[in-house]
């Protein structure tokens, strides 16, 4: 069987040959046909089977007549990680090489500016993550009424990464009538859901064993104990011997691939690093050299688990046992890819017996070891070297038992006080004291009104209290300009300036209409030495002529 039997155009024949795609895989033969008769597929396959072609040759043959308006695509591919987004559009550029396509990538680390020319142009094809596609759809950078065909690839890595809310907020956004293909390694409950509520009567592809690992990959374990410089030892003894072209090395970790990486470039490897919180300019400059053979070794966390297509990986050595059994079956796709044969290695510490047995279940094979299977002697003795020197569980965390670290943690809060100069809170005086504070507070607050003077605590008792608003009273004038003074109601003469502001002591000056209060004769010291100085050097001051003519008009009061 040949890919002209399945119903593609010439221009996509055309493509395949040359690039080198002579025998369709075992998934392409069952999808390609179904998606060009327009049906909705899920695809359930192993990694590495060719499920990215299966979905990209029928959807190049459909989108040769047509074109899409700006911002509106034809088509959507949804992907769980940028790597994965960007080696889709790599496919369309080599499949799509006879077609003048727009394809638009929308993956985040990437500038907006450059992503929103391409949507303005138009994109018959739409990869995105889901994150970075809702951005632009709350913008309002994207419509998707015009979406004809739908691909969720990797639904199973959607559902580990939290992607399922999203995707159903994209779906409910779709045209109904559209094509959807779902494509996935592993079907759980959750995704059977997730396809069930958004396929039409869906043609179901299983090609070869759910959850299996390829048959051209060898598998093997490898004992070591948990301490974690031994650990990196027994690395570099299985790559040196291995006969390594080039290999992936994966952590459970993104800080545990940086500290190997160290480790590995300071014993002379050509290693370099890849996790989910590098730069993307950073992530795909590392995966281009490592295509390229510029790297040898690639430290990575599970983002180059799932998906990458790095054609010619020799070797995948576990670093550290992963969290789940499907992600060992991923993690090891990455080499015996397209019929090629393959070597996985993985590390086992005594605490990852039991996650070694539930892989061999899932796979439902044997897994050999290297030197034998480790007696129970060996097991024990391993966990006395290392349990308590840096080793780590599976999940990351310290093999030491909770409740010490719990103590540690106490011990060194304490060890921190005391280095701060302050005593821990049990050796500390405070609070035997504040029963004299409390008692000692009234004296003290006794013993200062005693010493106010009377003066002061009429001005309090006259001050308003918090919330009212204060009158202002005018300052108490000399006896004799008090007999002087005009009449309550009646207004002020006009008084010219002297130049000084608001007076000679830049006090505010009365105003029409105010009444002089008896607080005022009752002044204390200093406001009889200020009437002494204005009665010797009389000066008039206020606002002069300058008066607004409202304050000139008398103000009758009701009665």
């Amino acid at each position: 069987m040949t890919f002209t039997n399945l119903g593609l155009s010439q221009k996509v024949l055309d493509a395949t040959v040359a690039a080198g795609f002579n025998t369709p895989t075992p998934i392409q033969l069952q999808a390609i046909p179904a998606a060009n008769e327009g049906r909705d597929i899920v695809g359930i396959a192993q990694t590495g089977t060719g499920k990215t072609a299966s979905f990209v040759l029928p959807m190049l043959t459909r989108l040769e007549t047509g074109r899409a308006r700006a911002r509106m695509p034809r088509s959507l591919i949804l992907e769980p990680t940028r790597e994965l987004a960007a080696q889709v559009a790599q496919a369309f550029e080599q499949l799509g090489v006879n077609h003048k396509l727009n394809v638009a990538l929308l993956i985040g680390g990437v500038s907006f500016d450059e992503q929103n020319r391409k949507l303005d142009r138009g994109a018959d094809v739409l990869i995105a993550t889901p994150g970075r596609l809702l951005d632009h759809f709350g913008r309002g950078r994207l419509l998707l009424s015009a979406v004809e065909i739908l691909v969720i690839d990797e639904g199973d890595r959607m559902l580990d990464m939290g992607f399922i809310p999203d995707i159903e907020k994209i779906c409910s956004t779709l045209p109904t009538n559209r094509q959807t293909m779902f494509y996935s390694a592993t079907m759980p409950k959750e995704v059977q859901k997730l396809a069930d509520k958004f396929l039409i009567n869906p043609k179901r592809i299983e090609v070869g064993q759910v959850s299996s690992a390829a048959t051209t990959i060898i598998q093997r374990l490898k004992f070591s104990p948990s301490d974690i410089k031994v650990k990196r030892e027994v690395l570099r003894d299985l790559i040196n011997v291995s006969g390594v072209k080039n290999a992936i090395i994966f952590c459970n970790r993104k800080r545990d691939v940086g500290i190997l990486l160290k480790s590995l470039l300071k014993h002379g490897y050509n290693a370099g690093g890849l996790h989910g919180d590098m730069e993307q300019r950073d992530r795909t400059a590392t995966l281009d050299a490592f295509r390229r053979g510029d790297i040898a070794l690639l430290a990575a966390s599970d983002v180059a688990a799932r998906g990458l297509d790095i054609p010619d990986v020799s070797h995948i050595f576990n670093f550290d046992v992963p969290i789940t059994p499907e992600d060992y079956v991923h993690r090891i796709g990455r080499t015996g890819r397209a019929g090629r044969e393959g070597y996985a290695a993985t590390l086992v510490t005594p605490s990852d017996m039991d996650a070694i047995r539930a892989i061999e279940k899932l796979c439902r094979e044997k897994i050999e070891w290297i030197d034998g299977e480790p007696s129970p002697e060996a097991l024990e003795e391993a966990r006395g070297l290392g349990g308590r020197r840096g080793g780590r569980s599976r999940r990351g965390a310290s093999s030491d038992k909770p409740e010490r670290a719990g103590r540690e943690r106490s011990a060194s809060r304490g060890s921190g006080r005391e280095r701060n100069g302050a005593a821990p809170r049990a050796e500390r005086p405070e609070r035997a004291e504040q029963p004299e504070r409390a008692e000692a507070a009234p004296r003290a607050e006794k013993a200062e009104r005693s010493e106010t003077p009377r003066s002061s605590r009429r001005d309090r008792a006259d001050a308003p209290a918090r919330g009212e608003r204060r009158e202002r009273t005018p300052r108490a004038e000399p006896r004799e300009q008090q007999a002087e003074a005009a009449p309550r109601n009646e207004p002020r003469a006009p008084r010219e300036h002297n130049g000084r502001g608001r007076g000679n002591h830049g006090a505010p000056q009365p105003t029409p209409n105010t009444v002089v209060t008896s607080t005022d004769r009752m002044a204390p010291p200093h406001r009889e030495r200020s009437r002494r100085r204005e009665k010797e050097e009389p000066s008039v001051v206020g606002l002069g002529e300058h008066v607004p003519a409202f304050l000139m008009t008398p103000i009758r009061r009701t009665k």
